[in-house]
Protein backbone atom coordinates (compact mmCIF):
# COMPACT_ATOMS: atom_id res chain seq x y z
CA UNK A 1 0.00 0.00 0.00
CA UNK A 2 0.86 3.36 -1.06
CA UNK A 3 0.91 6.87 0.84
CA UNK A 4 -2.55 6.74 -0.39
CA UNK A 5 -3.41 5.52 3.44
CA UNK A 6 -2.46 9.37 4.71
CA UNK A 7 -5.23 10.42 2.28
CA UNK A 8 -7.77 8.28 3.53
CA UNK A 9 -6.80 9.39 7.25
CA UNK A 10 -6.88 13.00 6.67
CA UNK A 11 -10.41 12.98 4.55
CA UNK A 12 -11.59 10.84 7.23
CA UNK A 13 -10.61 13.10 10.46
CA UNK A 14 -11.39 16.83 8.26
CA UNK A 15 -14.37 15.35 6.95
CA UNK A 16 -15.41 13.92 10.60
CA UNK A 17 -14.52 17.42 12.13
CA UNK A 18 -17.58 18.93 9.95
CA UNK A 19 -20.24 16.30 11.43
CA UNK A 20 -21.10 18.29 15.28
CA UNK A 21 -21.35 21.09 13.33
CA UNK A 22 -23.86 19.87 10.82
CA UNK A 23 -25.67 18.07 13.64
CA UNK A 24 -25.90 21.30 16.00
CA UNK A 25 -27.29 23.23 13.24
CA UNK A 26 -29.68 20.76 12.20
CA UNK A 27 -31.11 20.40 16.21
CA UNK A 28 -30.99 23.90 16.37
CA UNK A 29 -31.92 26.08 13.43
CA UNK A 30 -29.81 28.70 15.20
CA UNK A 31 -27.41 29.89 11.83
CA UNK A 32 -27.00 33.45 13.42
CA UNK A 33 -23.08 32.69 14.12
CA UNK A 34 -22.67 31.23 10.84
CA UNK A 35 -21.17 33.95 8.71
CA UNK A 36 -23.24 33.34 5.36
CA UNK A 37 -20.08 34.37 2.99
CA UNK A 38 -17.67 32.00 4.85
CA UNK A 39 -20.13 29.31 3.91
CA UNK A 40 -20.63 30.55 -0.34
CA UNK A 41 -16.83 30.73 -0.74
CA UNK A 42 -16.37 27.21 1.50
CA UNK A 43 -18.73 25.47 -0.51
CA UNK A 44 -17.62 26.97 -3.93
CA UNK A 45 -14.12 26.03 -2.68
CA UNK A 46 -15.61 22.34 -1.81
CA UNK A 47 -16.67 21.52 -5.45
CA UNK A 48 -13.03 22.90 -6.48
CA UNK A 49 -11.81 19.83 -4.89
CA UNK A 50 -13.83 17.78 -5.41
CA UNK A 51 -13.63 18.11 -9.15
CA UNK A 52 -9.83 18.31 -8.73
CA UNK A 53 -10.42 14.75 -6.79
CA UNK A 54 -12.09 13.70 -9.89
CA UNK A 55 -9.64 14.80 -12.25
CA UNK A 56 -6.88 12.81 -10.30
CA UNK A 57 -8.62 9.84 -9.28
CA UNK A 58 -8.17 10.25 -6.23
CA UNK A 59 -10.81 8.18 -4.37
CA UNK A 60 -9.74 9.60 -0.55
CA UNK A 61 -10.60 13.48 -2.39
CA UNK A 62 -13.55 12.55 -3.74
CA UNK A 63 -14.90 10.71 -1.15
CA UNK A 64 -14.00 13.26 1.60
CA UNK A 65 -15.39 16.43 -0.55
CA UNK A 66 -18.14 14.76 -1.42
CA UNK A 67 -19.47 14.21 2.09
CA UNK A 68 -18.27 17.60 3.34
CA UNK A 69 -19.75 19.39 0.60
CA UNK A 70 -23.26 17.61 1.54
CA UNK A 71 -23.21 18.69 4.97
CA UNK A 72 -21.91 22.06 3.90
CA UNK A 73 -24.71 22.49 1.52
CA UNK A 74 -26.96 21.78 4.52
CA UNK A 75 -25.67 24.45 6.69
CA UNK A 76 -26.06 26.97 3.92
CA UNK A 77 -29.21 25.84 3.14
CA UNK A 78 -30.18 26.19 6.59
CA UNK A 79 -28.44 29.62 6.98
CA UNK A 80 -30.51 30.87 3.91
CA UNK A 81 -33.79 29.54 5.45
CA UNK A 82 -33.31 30.72 9.21
CA UNK A 83 -30.73 33.59 8.18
Amino acid sequence: MSGEWLGYVGATLTTAAFVPQALKTLRSRDTRSISLGMYVIFTVGLCFWLAYGIALGSWPMILSNCITLLLALLILALKLRHG
